[in-house]
This record gives C-alpha cells, structure tokens and sequence, in this order.
C-alpha cells in the first residue's frame, strides 16, 4: 500500500528542487549611444521637412510657370508655311498678351478652335487695297514690306478697296500666295476678343533663337 510522503519529506524535496533565478537586467544605454540616437531623430526630421518644404516649393513655381504660361506668355508651335519666311513649321515662340498692335506686328489669334498667327497690315477704319501683283497700300500708301519674299494677290474675294470695320485688324501671312488670311471672306477681319496676343520672341530652334519681327 502506497503511503503518501509526510511534511518532512515535502520540505526536503522543496529545498532539493529549488533553483535560484538571477534576473536579467538590461543594458543601459552609453551617452555616445544616446547622442547619435538623438543625431538620428533629428536628421530624420530635418530631411523629412527639407523634403516637405521643396516639394511645395516646386508646386508653386509650377503652378507660377502654368499661369504665366497661360495668362502672360502663351507658348505657341507654328504649323504651316503661311508665314514663312518669317516663322517656319516647327518654331516654338512667346507672345504676349494685349490688344496694343501697330501695323506690322505678328498676332496670334483663336479661328475655329485653332490659333492661327498672321501679321496684322490695317486697323479699324482704315482703307486696304491689293493690286493684282500683291502690292498692299492702306490708305493709298504702299506698305514697305522686307519681310515678304514673293508677293501675290492670293486668295483674296473681298471687295477692295477694304475698310477694316470697328475694333476689328486686318491680318495678311508673310508667304502671300498660300495664305488664307482676311483677303479671304473665309477668316474675314479679326476682332480684338479672338486675339491671343503679340509674338514677340523665338525659343526654338537655338538657330533661330531671338526677337520675331
């Protein structure tokens, strides 16, 4: 018969069985160690806020370049040949924006949900006239024009001589014989709300590059 172990005996098993247990204790951190830790958080932080400051930087100028591409500067490709030799296909030019034109200026303005870029020959009230050989007189003076290579009557329908109506311009291509321009009763006389504005300079090509006059 099993007998059950008496006090005495669980006593001495306790204490044969008992194991002392040291415990662990972590390792403080040294000052040069809390030092770059601290080096650490701060970089981090500084990047992290350059990293902020420069993105919202670059935004602004952004969204400054998009405004004064739009409102001040319109950027423009030229496609076509109607004025060469002045602009030719391909060109990357800057107008500016205004209503102030003087004959002889280089306009770009909206026709058809296109932007077209002509020269503008007359304003409002004046009297425009084209002999068969090309030859453009407003108001009976022949225009001194260097910058047309060949000149030709052209599309032309329009009676002449032409007076150019209220707050309207009369705009002619530099390469008379293949543009389309207010000789035409097809584009007709511009009014100064379809008119982006004054190309004034060439960025494109580098050869090129320079005022467009």
């Amino acid at each position: 018969m099993d007998q059950l172990p008496t006090e005495e005996q669980l006593t001495r098993s306790k204490k044969r069985g008992k194991t002392s247990v040291t415990p662990e204790i972590s390792e403080v951190p040294t000052d040069v160690q809390l030092e770059r830790e601290q080096r650490r958080i701060r970089y981090r932080k500084n990047f992290f806020r350059v990293l902020r400051n420069t993105i919202y930087t670059l935004i602004t100028v952004s969204a400054a370049a998009v405004l004064v591409a739009v409102l001040l500067l319109p950027v423009l490709r030229i496609y076509g040949t109607s004025m060469t030799p002045t602009l030719e296909e391909n060109d990357i030019v800057l107008s500016v924006k205004g209503s102030d034109f003087t004959q002889g200026d280089v306009i770009a303005f909206y026709y058809n949900n296109k932007i077209l870029v002509k020269r503008v020959i007359a304003q409002a009230g004046d009297w425009v006239d084209v002999a068969e050989d090309g030859t453009v007189s407003v108001n009976g003076e022949v225009l001194d024009e260097p910058y047309v290579q060949n000149k030709a009557f052209g599309e032309c329908d329009i009676e002449l001589p032409y007076q150019v109506p209220e707050d309207r311009v009369f705009v002619m291509g530099d390469h008379r014989d293949v543009s389309v321009d207010s000789r035409s009763s097809t584009i007709g006389c511009i009014a100064e709300e379809q008119i982006v504005g004054k190309i004034v300079f060439r960025v494109w090509p580098f050869a090129g590059f320079g005022k467009v006059e």
